[in-house]
């Protein structure tokens, strides 16, 4: 009998473990966002150039909820990964405008796009 009543304790709390472990994976699950974002890049060394790739290194990770990016220069898009709690998808393209560079159908901030190196300009 003590036995039965030992294997019951421990096979609930087993239960009890893997449902708290489940349900924390959904929730992460539920936090992460991915984008992709057409861009339009007018130079084929974006990504080491030095005035562009270190913006796109310092500034896009500075996007508050922003956890990782990728710049596909040749098909010309942003992925990012981000938190939807903490950000959303237009505040990401804006951000992505004010570095000078086109987001979707958010056009690339003139301020921005005039501090960009002349062989990243049209």
């Amino acid at each position: 009998m003590k036995n039965l009543k030992f294997n019951s304790k421990l096979a609930v709390t087993l239960i009890v473990i893997l449902f708290s472990i489940t349900s924390s994976f959904a929730q992460e699950k539920m936090m992460k966002g991915k984008a992709v974002i057409k861009t339009v890049l007018n130079c084929d060394h974006c990504k080491e150039c030095e005035t562009c790739g270190l913006k796109f290194k310092t500034e896009m990770l500075k996007i508050k909820g922003v956890r990782m990016y990728e710049l596909d220069d040749k098909a010309m898009t942003f992925t990012v990964y981000y938190n939807p709690k903490k950000t959303d998808l237009q505040t990401i393209k804006e951000a992505i405008s004010k570095l000078g560079y086109d987001a979707d159908e958010v056009k690339a901030d003139p301020t921005g796009y005039e501090k960009l190196d002349n062989c990243c300009k049209v």
